[in-house]
């Protein structure tokens, strides 16, 4: 049976890592691959504000731009779309199945907490599979629950 990786890529781990060899003598950077490679690259998709990247400015959600805004329903919807339409563009390893924003209750709307969940199914292996992306909007920050670190 051929590797994971063949079928979804490898890539350099995020945050980028090294590592030395038990005897020093090779460094190497450290890889993700498969799954691990895909939820990496949608935690930094979702982190990446317009522009933020120069040679490729529409690569991002912006969602930091909401972050004074009311939440409502319109919001809601709005990063929905939002999301929506990046992983469309720049996550072309999977289809996105079904994407909720969603508060658990009013104590997160207070908080201005919105939790995004992506329902995913990876095109070459037609493995389906969740990601949840926590974003505070009020802070302006998020932690992906399933991503290596959490972007403060």
């Amino acid at each position: 049976m051929p590797d994971a990786k063949d079928f979804l890529g490898c890539g350099w781990s995020f945050p980028p890592t090294f590592r030395k060899d038990n005897d020093n003598s090779d460094c190497y950077a450290v890889m993700a691959v498969g799954r691990e490679d895909i939820e990496q690259s949608l935690h930094i998709l979702l982190s990446t504000s317009l522009g933020e990247r120069v040679m490729i400015p529409q690569y991002g959600c912006n969602l930091a731009d909401y972050q004074f805004e009311s939440m409502s329903n319109t919001l809601i919807g709005f990063v929905t779309d939002m999301v929506t339409n990046a992983i469309l563009y720049y996550e072309a390893r999977i289809k996105a199945d079904k994407i909720t924003v969603s508060q658990s209750d009013s104590w997160d709307a207070i908080q201005g907490y919105l939790r995004i969940s992506v329902d995913y199914t990876i095109r070459a292996t037609n493995s389906r599979y969740n990601y949840v992306y926590d974003f505070y909007v009020q802070e302006g920050r998020a932690e992906g629950i399933n991503a290596a670190i959490a972007i403060r």
